[in-house]
């Protein structure tokens, strides 16, 4: 077919207008989504309105979901902070993935992770995208293997240590290799808040003028003990649940002030309260600065939490309703300590109102967010993704042979999900004290009827793969000899 070059310049001209005035900024740069991760730390599945909360309102992530799909059944890396995120980050279960436990180093921060890595920000950077992490890291100190820039992030604001990051007053944060002094925290001063500044950041950071479609990683402290927030946040909580009993923590004066323990709080329901509204009320501005800038459209977002709810520093998760319907808490293996909301927006591609019970985990995002950019990947990881369930096409979804847990201690703590069947070993490290539970999560997700006795070929084929599900840690030691009972 032969065109006039007066129809070539017509045709030049609309396009042109086209990218000036009817695109927006990201579509005109890619077709690639901009992923935001938003990772909330101790939240539990009751801890959200919409999923049943009953004592406070979290308004902007209910319309999260009321715009996305709810994984029902999705589950945390870990039951603790570091192992969780080395899942999410690695695509590896706690059997497999490097960072396995809570380990603390000097002078600052946790157990690195080590160079051969490849995490989730490393695949998307290989794919052109600009990463960026706010908030807590946790998986090694400035300069180390684990630094967040040498583990696939241009930028990081925000705790290095998640130890230093159950203070919200705290002394100094981190922008990248830089240490950021917060003068208005000195001497037991409350000048300024780390998850406010934090914010303020990833705000700026989508603000600014992307060349390449980004990927965001917000993992706010919140609502890990302390329990702790700015007079403004805790205004229309204050005497909300009174009469309180005050928690006694560590305070200006005492040796370990501000360097892990928590402080002192009279009323601790208010505060965890006040918390959870603020983060609601952060992740409302996330989304709104999206439709701001004119990226809502081309963005998924992601709502979870790292495990299940706490019990420190004056929390009350049995007051709050915290984990719903499911037994545990946190550093437990019951559903309680695993399961966790989890919410994803993408405009056009997941329906709206829309919910799935597809079985999935944190390791299950690299591998998702590989077939969502055309990444290839070499190695073969724990992770599967499930992309077809987000877009609706449930037949072409592969599932999950099993899902595991290890968890190093109070004595060892391990779990298998096949199916509907769950198998629980607590003790796991003293084969005279090891204690095996069987739930049939369909029918009692409460974990309340234990069926090992009843159910012994069950018990003996998910001690199978419990036996085989790991392989061993130099650094993070678990006895595989103990466990094949």
């Amino acid at each position: 077919m032969i065109f006039s070059k007066s129809f070539s310049r017509a045709t030049s001209f609309c396009v042109a207008l086209c990218l000036l005035f009817s695109c927006t900024r990201q579509e005109r740069e890619s077709q690639d989504p901009n992923i935001i991760f938003i990772l909330a730390d101790d939240l539990g599945y009751g801890d959200l309105s919409f999923l049943g909360q009953k004592k406070f309102a979290t308004p902007n992530i209910d319309k999260l979901a009321s715009e996305g799909m709810l994984l029902t059944q999705h589950y945390a890396g870990s039951t603790v902070c570091a192992p969780s995120r080395s899942a999410l980050l690695t695509g590896y279960h706690t059997g497999h993935t490097p960072i396995r436990g809570n380990i603390g180093v000097q002078p600052e921060g946790q157990w690195p992770l080590p160079d051969e890595s490849y995490t989730m920000a490393e695949m998307l950077k290989s794919k052109g995208y600009s990463t960026a992490a706010f908030g807590k890291w946790g998986l090694g100190f400035i300069s180390s293997s684990g630094d967040p820039n040498k583990q696939g992030f241009d930028y990081f604001y925000g705790y290095n240590s998640q130890t230093l990051a159950h203070n919200y007053y705290p002394d100094h944060l981190w922008e990248n290799t830089h240490k950021v002094i917060l003068n208005e925290n000195s001497d037991g001063m409350k000048g300024q808040y780390a998850p406010d500044i934090i914010h303020q950041k990833a705000l700026d950071y989508i603000r600014n003028d992307h060349n390449n479609p980004f990927f965001l990683y917000y993992a706010t402290p919140i609502p890990h003990a302390e329990l702790i927030t700015t007079d403004v946040n805790m205004k229309d909580y204050e005497r909300l649940y009174d009469p309180e009993e005050p928690y006694s923590g560590v305070d200006y004066g005492e040796e370990a002030f501000r360097l892990g323990p928590y402080g002192s709080q009279p009323r601790p329901k208010a505060a965890f309260a006040a918390m959870v509204a603020l983060l609601d009320r952060q992740v409302g501005e996330l989304v709104d600065v999206l439709k701001e800038e004119g990226l809502d459209g081309n963005t998924l977002v992601v709502f979870t939490s790292d495990n299940g709810p706490h019990q420190e520093g004056g929390a009350d998760p049995d007051f709050f309703d915290s984990n719903g319907q499911y037994k545990g808490y946190k550093r437990d293996l019951f559903e309680g300590g695993i399961r966790v909301p989890t919410i994803i927006k993408w405009p056009e591609r997941v329906k709206a109102k829309s919910s799935s019970a597809h079985i999935s985990a944190f390791w299950d995002w690299l591998p998702t967010f590989a077939e969502i950019t055309g990444v290839e990947l070499n190695d073969t990881i724990d992770g599967i993704s499930f992309l077809p369930t987000l877009l609706g096409r449930t037949d072409q979804q592969i599932n999950h042979d099993y899902l595991y847990w290890e968890f190093h201690e109070l004595g060892g703590r391990q779990a298998v999900r096949k199916e509907d069947w769950k198998l629980i070993k607590y003790h796991v490290l003293d084969t005279s004290q090891t204690k095996t539970m069987l739930f049939d999560i369909k029918n009692d997700p409460s974990e309340s009827k234990d069926l090992s006795q009843i159910k012994p070929q069950i018990v003996h084929e998910l001690s199978e793969i419990m036996s085989r599900a790991r392989v061993p840690s130099d650094v993070f030691t678990f006895q595989a000899e103990t466990i094949i009972k």
